[in-house]
Order: structure tokens, then C-alpha cells, then sequence
């Protein structure tokens, strides 16, 4: 399940960002200024990645990923909050914070497998499958009420992922 609700969070956000940087109360930007913030967002989650890497061989990487979480949590709760031009940056700092969510989710999730981790694996395989649906509810929430509520429902998603990084933490403590 946390593969399935960080994919979708990850490209749920990644999909609106033009539109929601666009809107008047946001930054009002056109679509090729919102388009070059957009590379930011990606190129945000490859530094991390980097960066995320070296931090996960001096921490547990459950307590890496509970804190990447609560950050996206709180980068998420700052945009919704406030709005206007500070939503530009804090959503683009979501990227950061995803970027070691993947690959920590999926070692943690096989983590302890056995013989069952081929099976393991292809099942966080097919959980990418959020990536196609999240952002579809995403869609419906915006329509139906706004980019605020469609963002602010990632927060569960990333709520979910920081007490999954807790209970594999506690693992390792």
C-alpha cells in the first residue's frame, strides 16, 4: 500500500502543478513559466535522491523515510494553508522529499522476505498502478471542490507512508 499511495501522490501532484501554479490565487503563472517549474519538482526528487542515499548509510532508513514524510507532510499543510506564491516552493519541495520514498519503500517492504521476495517484489510492482488512479481522484476532488482539498488529500498518502517508515523503524531499533 505505500508504494501504491506515494506513486500516486507523487504523480498526482507532478500532473497538477502547471494547472495549480497557474491559478490567479497561486502564482498566476502561464503554462511555460508553470512547465519550467514542473522540471524543478523532478529535478528536486534526483538531487534528494542523491543526497538521500548518503543520509540512509548514517540513519535507519525507516526513520529516513518517516522523516521525508512528515516533511512532505508539512511542505503539503503549508501550501494548502497559505496559498499564493508560497505554494510555489513549498509544493516543489515535495519533489525533494519524495525522492527516496521508492526505493526506501520498496527495500523495507522485501526486507525480511526470504523465499518470498521475488513474489514480493512483483506485487510493489503492480502497487505503481496508484500512479494512475490517485491522480484520477485528484481530478475529481478538484472539480468538485478545489486544488486545495485534491492537494491537501496527499497528505493522507504521505501520512500513511511516515507511519509505514515508523513501523519499519521501530524494526530497526
Amino acid at each position: 500500500l505505500a508504494i501504491f499511495v506515494y506513486v500516486g501522490a507523487e504523480v498526482g501532484i507532478g500532473s497538477s502543478l502547471v494547472l495549480f501554479f497557474g491559478l490567479p490565487e497561486v502564482a498566476g503563472l502561464d503554462p511555460a513559466d508553470a512547465g519550467y517549474l514542473v522540471s524543478l519538482y523532478w529535478g528536486a526528487a534526483m538531487v534528494g535522491r542523491l543526497v538521500g542515499a548518503g543520509l540512509q548509510q548514517r540513519m535507519s532508513p525507516g526513520r529516513v523515510l518517516t522523516g521525508a514524510a512528515g516533511l512532505a507532510i508539512a511542505m503539503v499543510a503549508i501550501t494548502v494553508g497559505i496559498m499564493g506564491t508560497v505554494a510555489v516552493p513549498t509544493l516543489l519541495a515535495v519533489g525533494l522529499f519524495n525522492s527516496i520514498m521508492f526505493p526506501t519503500i520498496f527495500s523495507l517492504a522485501v526486507d525480511g522476505l526470504g523465499e518470498e521476495t521475488s513474489r514480493g517484489s512483483g506485487v510493489l510492482v503492480m502497487s505503481i498502478v496508484g500512479g494512475a488512479l490517485i491522480p484520477v481522484v485528484m481530478g475529481a476532488l478538484a472539480d468538485a471542490w478545489s486544488y486545495r482539498v485534491a492537494l491537501a488529500s496527499t497528505g493522507v498518502a504521505y501520512a500513511y507512508i511516515a507511519w509505514f517508515g515508523w513501523a519499519c523503524g521501530r524494526e530497526d531499533a
